[in-house]
């Protein structure tokens, strides 16, 4: 196997304040990338102007778009995954610090198993003067060992359509897996579109080490979120439209691999487990206001496991029997 060539795809927006110390980073790296293709969203402030002058010095070739009309995040990540020209696609955020092994590490786990498709991993989390947190990504999205496990086996599918566990900021596929993710729907989260696409297809691999500082601050567009107990959990339980919101993604999913099964054939259990898990998300959406009403369906949704395969367990149960 030759040697696993990288591009990294950033999407910038009014990202001046952190912006310089992330492409530090990325020029620290053990194992440089070949390319840095950035697309920036009609930034307002000096995001382009820093690009620029790093381009003149950056050990890679950098390429900076600014686009010509206001794309957001998930259309401007698209169309920078759409420029990138070599074997690797790691996925890069305007705000964080890579560790200077990530993509030294990411390479050696692609090249040392042909079947992972993608990798993602842990990450340390850090304040906005790039302090510490004491916290991981990992701990906050709840990956348990099991979870690991999980994606060791080759069923990370499993995993992600129990719960979220894959940030963008710290993923990298495989470039041939371009052509059945994009392009990416309106309204998908790019990191949970691609991760999904790429698990139901091949495999999708854990780096249980953090291998990026990923910052939270007041502009952040998307994080963890804060963390819950069981109980705070317990009383959220949300309305129709977000189970329905999911039966949508989860629909286009499943177009997606149909109409690109020839090229990229799905795990033979892919399409199944994505249905049920569209089934249950459709039976808690459709909940009778009576609590009375609403146990059989409950009960029923416990004794096939889907409360356990494909929500929270006993929190789920307890929201649908008592909120």
């Amino acid at each position: 196997m030759g040697r696993l060539r990288i591009s990294v795809a950033m999407c910038t927006y009014n990202g001046a304040r952190f912006l310089s110390e992330q492409l530090e980073s990325l020029a620290a790296q053990t194992r440089p990338p070949e390319e840095l293709v950035i697309c920036d969203d009609r930034s307002t402030d000096g995001t382009a102007d820093i690009v620029r002058e790093f381009a003149t010095r950056a050990p890679f070739h950098v390429s900076l778009t600014v686009n010509d009309e206001r794309l957001g995040t998930t259309r401007n990540f698209a169309k920078a995954i759409s420029c990138c020209h070599f074997e690797v696609i790691a996925l890069c955020d305007q705000d964080d610090v890579w560790r200077a092994h990530k993509l030294n590490r990411v390479v050696e786990a692609l090249t040392d198993n042909s079947c992972l498709g993608a990798v993602f991993s842990d990450a340390e989390l850090i304040d906005s003067d790039s302090k510490p947190l004491r916290e991981t990504l990992w701990k906050t999205y709840r990956v348990t060992s099991d979870d690991q496990v999980r994606f060791e086996r080759g069923q990370g599918l499993r995993v992600l359509l129990k719960h979220d566990t894959v940030t963008g900021a710290t993923m990298a596929f495989r470039s041939k897996f371009r052509d059945l993710i994009l392009p990416i729907p309106s309204g998908q989260h790019h990191d949970l579109w691609i991760a999904t696409l790429i698990a139901s297809v091949c495999h999708l691999g854990a780096l249980q080490c953090p291998l990026v500082n990923y910052r939270q601050h007041e502009a952040q567009q998307i994080g963890p979120g804060e963390k819950l107990s069981f109980w705070e959990k317990i009383p959220r339980r949300v309305g129709p439209e977000f189970y329905l919101r999911e039966v949508a993604y989860l629909g286009e999913i499943c177009h997606r691999l149909e109409e690109r099964a020839v090229a990229f054939p799905p795990h033979p259990d892919a399409l199944r487990l994505i249905r049920q898990k569209i089934d249950h998300r459709k039976v808690r959406a459709e909940l009778p206001k009576s609590r009375f009403l609403r146990l059989r369906s409950v009960i029923r949704e416990a004794l096939i496991l889907r409360y356990w395969h494909y929500s929270s367990g006993f929190g789920s149960l307890a929201k649908d029997l008592l909120f």
